[in-house]
């Protein structure tokens, strides 16, 4: 029997495939009622009170404070010197991860406070200890006296797959115990912070986060905490579909090392890297962009004596795959001091095996400023520049504006250290190399600008 549907009522028959899928799949979705019950009571609010001394606050914003009104905030002139100090606060979540009351939040709601209130399901309100603070991690322990109280347990972010529901616990603009629920939207996200540092790989979901989540658990279907909410990306302030979390196997490690020592020791091989993109890759004869590209190796670090050198291409890290450069800092973080590694790297279009030593992060890790000697000065070149000696290569004086060198974004005070594979150590040596260079071909170029150091990858034409 052949059927005929008409425009209405295949319409209507539409509509009611509709109704039955979205019944269908809304009554697939979780219930969270339970883990809400359960796990809500170990959710903590955390509020700090900061002292800010008056005079302080007229000074780094003097251009807000209206003229007429600067005698009541204290000119810079030093009037007003006794007025008293204002408070400062601040609001976040935290859970607890232990029954005699130890506390995991983000360092961020808990730095420079001089006091820490944390308040219980049970509305009791108890001062704070403040056990241990990491900014690299965004994580802090807390200890609050008692015995007894609701925990929670931290669960395995590596299982976490993208798509998998995760829900979140915390006190967002001072609600407390509010649930907010969506999926992992993905994973190893790179965020670094203002010290270009990257040692989290992030965990990004579509949970509604907004300010005074931070600190609080993102649980998984079982009820564990794999993730500690840490940031939102937003132009408004609010919540925009973006979150990011800490994953809990990150936080096992640092917890463990604050409330042993108060502080946490990271391995260290001493590079500077950057991404590889396809332009870099191709010049580097790679078959496809991936991997850590070494930009700098620090001086006397575990990798200088390892034998590294810019220009090395990280391509495994102890058995485990380099696939994005952001991969590097977490794997090489995350290990014991003194135990040897092997990574296996390219250069020059070879793979080759390494094995080095983990060192320890020192505190104040940097680049050194790569100075003009200001000796010999060619004209233009092939590449449209101009260049004279400086300490570790040659800097860029001048250019052509139309020229090769402009076009990836060369410009004067530039210095220029490696073309291709061979390091560039003078003027003879810079003309000698860019006069043997292959045309129409990719050439990746090390550059460093403002102690910044960075592969660029360029292609001369006939």
């Amino acid at each position: 029997m052949k059927l005929i549907f008409s425009r209405k009522c295949s319409g209507y028959f539409l509509l009611v495939a509709f109704a039955i899928y979205s019944s269908t799949s809304f009554s697939q979705a979780p219930d969270f009622s339970r883990l809400v019950e359960r796990h809500s009571p170990a959710v903590v609010n955390i509020s700090t009170i900061t002292k800010v001394n008056r005079r302080a606050s007229a000074q780094q914003y003097p251009n807000q404070i209206p003229e007429i009104l600067r005698h009541f905030f204290g000119d810079p002139d030093g009037r007003n010197r006794q007025a008293p100090p204002r408070e400062k606060n601040s609001l976040g979540s935290g859970f607890i991860i232990s029954s005699d009351g130890y506390v995991v939040t983000n360092n961020h709601v808990v730095a420079n406070a001089d006091k820490i209130i944390v308040r219980l399901s049970d509305r009791r309100e108890l001062e704070a200890t403040l056990i241990g603070a990491d900014s690299r991690s965004d994580l802090a322990v807390l200890k609050i006296e008692g015995r007894n109280f609701p925990t929670v347990k931290l669960g395995d972010s590596d299982k976490l797959k993208v798509g998998e529901w995760v829900l979140a616990i915390g006190s967002p603009f001072g609600f407390d115990y509010s649930a907010s629920a969506g999926i992992v939207s993905a994973k190893r996200r790179s965020l670094p912070n203002e010290r270009n540092e990257n040692y989290v790989p992030f965990i990004q979901t579509d949970v509604a986060i907004n300010p005074g989540n931070s600190g609080g658990p993102l649980f998984n279907l079982d009820g564990e905490v794999v993730g500690i909410n840490s940031m939102i990306y937003s132009r408004s302030g609010g919540f925009m579909g973006l979150s990011f979390a800490i994953p809990a196997n990150v936080a096992k490690e640092v917890v463990k090392q604050l409330r042993d020592t108060g502080s946490v020791e990271r391995g260290w091989l001493g590079v500077i890297i950057q991404e590889v993109n396809r332009d870099l890759a191709e010049s580097f004869g790679l078959k496809k962009p991936q991997g850590a590209l070494i930009v700098q190796v620090l001086e006397g670090s575990p990798a200088e004596e390892a034998g590294l050198r810019a220009g090395d291409i990280i391509s495994e890290f102890d058995g485990k795959e380099v696939v994005l450069s952001s991969d590097l800092p977490y794997l090489v973080g995350s290990m014991p001091v003194g135990k040897k590694v092997e990574i296996e790297l390219v250069r020059q279009g070879k793979y080759q095996t390494v094995t080095f030593e983990i060192g320890a992060l020192p505190k104040g890790v940097g680049g050194q400023l790569l100075t003009s000697k200001s000796q010999q000065k060619q004209q233009e070149n092939r590449l449209g520049v101009v260049v004279s000696d400086a300490d570790d290569g040659v800097v860029i004086d001048d250019l052509d504006p139309r020229g090769v060198g402009a076009s990836i974004g060369l410009r004067p005070g530039v210095v220029v250290t490696m073309i291709g594979n061979e390091p560039v150590k003078s003027v003879p040596d810079f003309n000698d190399i860019v006069e043997r260079l292959p045309a129409n071909r990719l050439i990746p170029i090390r550059v460093v600008y403002k102690g910044m150091a960075s592969f660029l990858a360029f292609k001369l034409p006939e």
